[in-house]
């Protein structure tokens, strides 16, 4: 069975290492990149499934690197891993088409299997981040779009989504099986006219619809 490959970028030298060294055990770690053009020529080299990069890089940061190489029309998909917790920081991220967001203080536990569940096509944000996430946007007053139509039981499954929960977590938390989850949140993507899960959270989040 064909190990999923991960290119990973970040300046720290004995925290990049490390990664190499512990992510190897479960991936196929192709690269690493100590900066942002670096990171760029990497992925047009070696194509990898996912990208885990940090942000704050010299040269380029992280989201313009992804920025560019989506331009070469490069499929990997895209984990954030970083010390900011800043939500407009973490919307401009699912902006450019992250499909995951992660505290550089999670365990290396947490960071595999934010890297299978995005790699399998989910998304993952930091259970303690989905915390932050959600106080902000329950802090302001509540906003609405014409777009939003959604169903008490919608939110329930957006707010949980948001949180970086998995649909089997989802439905287990809502008492529904696996494929009514599913169900669920396509429908919440038919209603607001989004083709992904990251537009969705993207959408959640700027929007304050959880």
């Amino acid at each position: 069975m064909k190990r999923t490959s991960i290119l990973l970028a970040d300046d720290h030298a004995m925290l990049l290492s490390g990664l190499v060294h512990l992510l190897s055990r479960e991936f196929d770690v192709v690269g690493a990149a100590y900066d942002g053009g670096a990171l760029v020529e990497m992925v047009k080299q070696h194509r990898p499934d996912v990208v885990v990069t940090d942000i704050a890089m010299p040269h380029l940061n992280g989201i313009e690197a992804v920025r560019l190489f989506h331009q070469e029309a490069a499929s990997a998909k895209i984990l954030f891993m970083s010390m900011y917790s800043d939500l407009p920081l973490i919307e401009e991220a699912f902006g450019v088409g992250a499909s995951g967001y992660v505290l550089k203080s999670c365990g290396i536990d947490e960071l595999v299997k934010a890297i299978q569940c995005i790699a399998g096509g989910g998304t993952y944000v930091t259970p303690s981040l989905g915390d932050v996430i959600s106080m902000l946007l329950t802090a302001g007053p509540q906003q609405t779009s014409s777009r939003a139509t959604l169903t008490s039981r919608q939110h329930e499954v957006l707010r949980l989504l948001t949180q970086g929960r998995t649909m089997k977590e989802i439905g287990q938390c809502l008492n529904i099986s696996t494929r009514t989850t599913e169900s669920h949140k396509y429908e919440i993507m038919r209603n607001l006219g989004l083709k992904t899960t990251a537009e969705l959270i993207r959408y959640a989040v700027r929007n304050k619809l959880v």
